[in-house]
């Protein structure tokens, strides 16, 4: 029954629109110049509506979804398709694990134009609910408003996790959740009452992060799949412009480290293989397992930051026992920097351990700056290592996150204006190799062209976090913190 109201609902608007779409005056042989670029996309089942708009002028236009024997009609109004929320849900609900047909028809100068149907194929593996990101305006030194905050991808409602306008106005960064958990997270706030939120169910600890032994607080994080252990680096990182070069910013280590948190001793621990000086050590992962520590290692070089582009990290792992708190005696190296000539930066294990997907650059570690920043991924059952065509561009592609069942990963791209990083969303197939990605869904369509803020950091995550803001704020100015020590490097 629910099935024929349905069909029926389409046939209605179908009718009311047919007449000046069913014979078009010319049919071309291309493509609709639409923006976002939804054209022959692979979709979640779960996503929220992909509105969309026609990027030449007309003067009407219309959309058609056919789907099996079910058609859908859109007219574009006040500039875009806005697609029905609760027809698009049961379509791609009724229609997983296959094709839907996508016609474009517009008149212009008074003749209807039919553009080339292109698919959306909608795969039976859902995405993660949510998604979690900091936006931040990109004036590389100063700020005003910063936040984290996390998406719904099934509608387009977003929340704040934490906002900057309690805290004083300060930088906050590196969100980090435990396996997609909502519950078990992290991340930093710097400034005058710089320190480590942590958030493990209803329980929020605030950590001074700094010892005597180490040069930094704490900086990039990954948890481990316990929840006990958490690998950060520790970094003592500059910043510094380009005069003329394509790529505007450079940020760079002069010395930096990996290190393991364990969050029941409050305690750091280290090896004698990630800490040291003659070595920059940064960008830690445990394996889903938990008993391996990829990291990134480049040999130091002097004369910084005038030979910045001499700096190429290679993609390295150690052993670790997480009963006994050991590491591994020898370091192996999955891609070497010094036969390769480039560098490796954000490594990230797919939960079901298969691959490991990383950023390659030609130089340095920040490569969110790089044009020449693409994703790739090593196949860990066979050691081979390959771009992800469909997802790079000639713009930045750099931080990248799976999704808990490891087919989908949303990773932050520069490929609209070369100035934003925006999230996109890629499907990986039985391959490993990514189809065509689109971007994050927004209700209304120039929202991006008006939006003024990058998007940072994007992280899958199974569920909504829970509202801790004033827990977060209060410990921030009123818990005078938890010291960590240091345990040594073995």
């Amino acid at each position: 029954m629910i099935k024929k109201i349905f069909a029926l609902s389409f046939l209605t608007l179908l009718i009311a629109c047919s007449k000046p779409v069913s014979t078009p005056d010319e049919e071309r042989n291309e493509m609709p110049p639409i923006f976002p670029d939804y054209v022959n996309c692979t979709i979640p089942p779960n996503i929220a509506p992909l509105n969309f708009k026609l990027t030449t002028p007309y003067e009407e236009a219309f959309v058609i979804f056919t789907a099996g024997t079910e058609t859908l009609e859109v007219k574009a109004k006040k500039g875009q398709f806005t697609l029905p929320a609760s027809s698009w849900k049961k379509m791609l609900e009724q229609h997983t694990g296959k094709d839907i047909s996508v016609r474009v028809l517009a008149k212009t100068d008074g003749k209807w134009i039919g553009y080339q149907p292109f698919t959306l194929s909608v795969v039976p593996e859902p995405v993660d609910p949510y998604i979690a990101y900091r936006l931040i305006e990109p004036g590389y030194e100063l700020w005003s408003q910063m936040g984290l905050y996390q998406r719904h991808v099934e509608s387009y409602k977003q929340t704040p996790i934490m906002e900057n306008k309690l805290t004083d106005g300060n930088c906050m960064n590196c969100h980090s959740f435990c396996m997609q958990d909502p519950d078990k997270m992290l991340f930093h706030m710097r400034g005058s009452i710089a320190c480590t939120m942590l958030l493990d169910g209803e329980k929020v600890e605030k950590l001074n992060t700094k010892t005597e032994q180490t040069m930094s607080p704490l900086v990039y994080p990954s948890w481990h799949p316990s929840g006990r252990f958490v690998a950060f680096s520790v970094n003592d990182t500059k910043q510094a412009f380009h005069m003329n070069d394509p790529n505007r910013i450079e940020v760079y280590d002069f010395k930096s480290d990996v290190v393991v948190y364990d969050t029941e001793k409050h305690e750091i621990i280290t090896s004698r293989l990630l800490y040291g000086s003659d070595v920059y050590e940064t960008f830690p992962t445990f394996s889903p397992d938990g008993k391996t520590l990829y990291f990134c290692s480049a040999e130091y070089v002097s004369g910084m930051p005038i030979a910045f582009d001499e700096v190429h990290y290679s993609l390295c792992s150690v052993r670790f026992d997480p009963e006994n708190r050991r590491f591994g005696t020898e370091v192996d190296t999955l891609y070497n920097a010094r036969t390769e000539g480039r560098s490796v930066s954000f490594p990230r294990v797919s939960p079901d351990g298969r691959y490991l997907m990383y950023t390659l650059a030609d130089y340095g570690g920040f490569s969110i700056w790089h044009k020449d920043a693409d994703l790739y991924i090593l196949n860990l059952a066979n050691g081979t290592h390959y771009p992800l065509e469909s997802a790079n561009t000639e713009d930045v592609e750099s931080y990248h996150s799976w999704s808990s069942n490891s087919r989908w990963v949303v990773f932050s791209s520069r490929r609209i204006d070369g100035l934003y990083t925006r999230p996109h969303f890629a499907y990986i197939n039985d391959e490993g190799q990514a189809e065509k990605p689109f971007l994050l869904p927004q209700q209304e369509v120039d929202f991006y062209h008006r939006f003024m803020y990058s998007y940072n950091i994007p992280e899958f995550i199974k569920g909504k976090v829970k509202d801790h803001r004033r827990t977060f704020a209060q410990k921030a100015w009123d818990d005078k913190g938890i010291d960590l020590t240091f345990g040594g490097a073995q």
